[in-house]
């Protein structure tokens, strides 16, 4: 394993995004602190999702989750696009690196901008609204996990995609509403049975029931059934994307 070498990749990915801080990591978090502000206002009186918590308290975890997959998707998938537009994916493709090692440098740098901007929400938000935590290894497990899922999915989007709109119907069409409707809003049990039955088929909504079973101690589902499908799911993800560098699919030309 070239340690050295992803470090570099590595330590290059995430100046890349800490150099503009207030857009990859600012912005994210006032965006979402508007989404709280917002809904908790008009809907705090009328919806109750689990007992004894507010839904304000109940939105966070949603909300904080939403970002993280997000940012963690944007920044594996604008590296990987960016570099190929304007060519210098070259020099990454001449390193000594494996596929696996420059899997890894990509995913793990998503992962950080990921934790960053939610931890980011988490310190704002605790401003607005009391938020027990019931178990942090879950917690941690479950933003791990999910970051790293959509990481290794940019990577994807970014290798598959050949020119920035194709990129962006990608995360329109394909990460927006799987996000939007993994119950970041609402409960699964508030939906009509076919809606609630569909849900299951999103790992979206897998990823943010357990990290909200981490604060509160109660999801829609086990989290151990969740944490199972998120795992799984990155194990796939992973296994497919290492082949498509190893090919070095769109990449080569």
């Amino acid at each position: 394993m070239n340690l050295r070498g992803i470090a570099t990749l590595l330590y290059k990915e995430i100046l890349r995004f800490s150099k503009v801080w207030l857009q990859t990591l600012g912005a994210p978090v006032i965006t979402t602190l508007l989404y709280l502000l917002v809904f908790s206002h008009v809907l705090e009186e009328h919806v109750q999702v689990f007992r004894n918590v507010s839904y304000s308290a109940f939105l966070i975890p949603g909300l904080i989750m939403m970002s993280v997959i997000q940012n963690a998707f944007a920044n594996s998938s604008s590296s990987v696009i960016q570099s190929k537009v304007t060519g210098n994916i070259v020099f990454i493709l001449l390193t000594p690196l494996s596929h696996l090692e420059v899997y890894l440098a990509y995913t793990v740098a998503a992962v950080v901008r990921g934790l960053a901007v939610g931890l980011g929400i988490y310190l704002v938000a605790i401003f607005f609204v009391s938020l027990p935590v019931h178990n942090v290894i879950l917690l941690v497990a479950f933003a791990f996990l999910g970051s790293a899922v959509l990481g290794t999915l940019g990577l994807i989007a970014g290798i598959w995609a050949e020119k920035f709109d194709q990129l962006a119907g990608f995360q329109n069409f394909v990460i927006m509403p799987l996000s939007f409707l993994s119950g970041v809003f609402y409960s699964l049990h508030s939906l009509p049975e076919f809606w609630q039955q569909l849900s299951r088929f999103n790992p979206f909504f897998y990823m943010i029931d357990g990290f909200r079973y981490g604060f509160f101690g109660m999801s829609d589902v086990s989290p151990w059934l969740s944490l199972v499908v998120v795992a799984f799911s990155l194990l796939l993800l992973a296994l497919f994307t290492l082949f498509l560098l190893s090919r070095g699919y769109k990449l080569r030309h």
